[in-house]
């Protein structure tokens, strides 16, 4: 899947070590809430089996390459997970290496993934999570048509302090 600067492409065994440096950035954990270190075995059977159905696995990461270079560089990883094959549902999530922010990369991928997810996988709808601190995701996500739909109070611990996270849907017009 590609646009004018990106693709999106499946996982490769040449991935393990970027997965691995970003699965472990305790930084960003709170993101995802990971709540503890991923091994190198654990990733490596995880890009094996990412080639499995989206139906199967209930989830599908794609890696952002910038195919404007030579060669291509991974820039990030896009996510649907949740995937609900019933209620046509899956949640999204977007991570991008920091110097590529704020370049519009991130709202090309979402373009690309909310295509895919509406007109292939035909869902009805996408959701996302994002933290009340991250005005960057939650404006992008606005931006892409997503409503904030709830708050959830206090709902995830950080550093000493309750951070409440927003629930923001996008519904597919067309399904």
């Amino acid at each position: 899947m590609r646009s004018e600067n990106l693709q999106l492409r499946a996982l490769e065994p040449s991935d393990i070590d970027l997965l691995y440096k970003w699965e472990n950035d305790t930084s960003i954990w709170h993101l995802s809430n990971t709540l503890a270190p991923f091994s190198r075995f654990a990733l490596e059977q995880y890009v094996m089996n990412a080639g499995d159905d989206i139906f199967a696995t209930r989830q599908l990461r794609l890696m952002i390459d910038l195919h404007t270079e030579d060669p291509a560089r991974t820039i990030g990883c896009i996510d649907l997970f949740d995937f609900d094959p019933v209620n046509l549902r899956a949640g999204l999530g977007i991570l991008f290496v920091e110097q590529e922010r704020g370049k519009g990369f991130a709202s090309e991928a979402l373009d690309i993934m909310i295509d895919y997810a509406f007109s292939r996988l035909k869902l009805h709808q996408l959701f996302s999570n994002v933290i009340s601190g991250n005005t960057a995701s939650l404006e992008l996500f606005k931006k892409k048509q997503f409503s904030v739909i709830g708050v959830k109070k206090e709902w995830l611990w950080s550093e000493n302090a309750w951070i409440d996270e927003y629930l923001l849907q996008l519904i597919n017009k067309n399904s």
